[in-house]
């Protein structure tokens, strides 16, 4: 089955009613994890952006703090793992503001992680693409906010 356009669904869907609208929704979560998180966020979540983050935060410290050190390869690993998860909060949000908050606070653990990222050329990649992509996401933000968040990327970066 060749899945249709988005313009064909959201056409299809403005002549549902609202019950309908619901059911296919429930039905929808049923079907992936990624769904039924991005209906949670979206119910329950969204409406306050500040404890989104603070809830995703304590989340990466969790994973941060169980990440096996024995060696590089198992950090690498658990980091990449860590950086998708973010990445995936970041795309429920859609906003500028808490892609930069969780990239900044992702890139601060990885620089607070011992042993040290720098010696290991994947992690520190990883890290430096990172804060190219804080840089861009910053450049698009208000003004106000750039200054705030380009202060906190010069004390990441300065420590």
């Amino acid at each position: 089955m060749k899945a249709v356009t988005v313009k064909q669904l959201k056409d299809e869907l403005s002549h549902k009613s609202a019950n309908e609208l619901k059911e296919l929704c429930l039905h929808l979560s049923k079907f992936k994890k990624e769904n039924k998180e991005l209906l949670t966020y979206l119910l329950f979540e969204s409406h306050d952006e500040e404890q989104y983050i603070q809830s995703v935060k304590d989340q990466i410290d969790l994973l941060f703090s169980e990440i096996n050190t024995k060696n590089y390869f198992y950090i690498r690993k658990s980091v990449r793992k860590i950086l998708t998860l973010t990445k995936k909060f970041i795309r429920y949000s859609k906003k500028k503001e808490t892609e930069v908050a969780l990239l900044l606070y992702f890139c601060l653990k990885m620089r607070g992680f011992h042993p040290s990222i720098r010696r290991s050329t994947r992690l520190t990649n990883t890290f430096d693409r990172q804060i190219l992509l804080i840089k861009k996401a910053i450049a698009t933000l208000h003004e106000d906010l750039q200054y705030d968040y380009q202060l906190e990327l010069n004390e990441l970066l300065d420590v």
